[in-house]
């Protein structure tokens, strides 16, 4: 069975953007040893454009073969003219209320039970899914995250958009690796404990 993979950046203090949920701080600390980090290990999370740019065009995908996106994520690649952001994936799915008609053919859009799409998803053969963002997405699915993978940024922000909005529980969770890069990123993975 697939996993849904958590994979977000986040600040020291646990933000994944501005309050407005604007990310783009996080380019501030995007180095070239993150960016090999990332080409080797996680090329398929690297947009279309950006695999252009690094060469990357042709590269399969290892961890995931789907992405799973809320509509404030996805937007700003829209207005970018980027309506598959992700296109080298054979799976690319939009959580809207509010979209009726996905912008490009290989966008697909999921509204109603996101919980029970995301276990049908599950239930198919191929790689595991990313969970791209952001904290309204993640609080919906929060029961079915199977695991986290947290790159974390060497920048303290105060306040903003949280990982998640599912409030208190204790959800525990077990630690299965951790990257420190020369950049002061860090990339901790965690397995959620069922």
């Amino acid at each position: 069975m697939r996993k849904l993979t958590y994979f977000i950046a986040t600040s020291v203090d646990g933000f994944i953007g501005a309050p407005d949920g604007d990310g783009d701080f996080f380019y501030a600390h995007l180095d070239a040893e993150f960016i090999d980090f990332l080409k080797a290990e996680y090329p398929e999370t690297i947009s279309a454009q950006g695999r252009v740019a690094l060469g990357l065009a042709d590269a399969a995908p290892k961890r995931f073969d789907a992405v799973l996106m809320g509509r404030n994520t996805y937007e700003p690649g829209i207005k970018q003219g980027m309506t598959s952001p992700y296109g080298h994936l054979p799976g690319q799915y939009v959580v809207s209320r509010t979209l009726t008609t996905a912008p490009d053919p290989q966008v697909e859009l999921i509204s109603g039970d996101v919980a029970a799409r995301v276990r049908e998803l599950k239930a198919r053969d191929g790689l595991d899914i990313w969970l791209c963002g952001g904290a309204d997405l993640a609080t919906q699915l929060i029961d079915e995250i199977d695991e986290f993978i947290v790159k974390t940024y060497p920048v303290l922000v105060g306040t903003g958009m949280p990982m998640s909005r599912a409030g208190f529980g204790v959800r525990p969770l077990e630690l299965t690796g951790v990257k420190v890069l020369g950049g002061g990123q860090t990339v901790t993975s965690y397995a959620v404990k069922r």
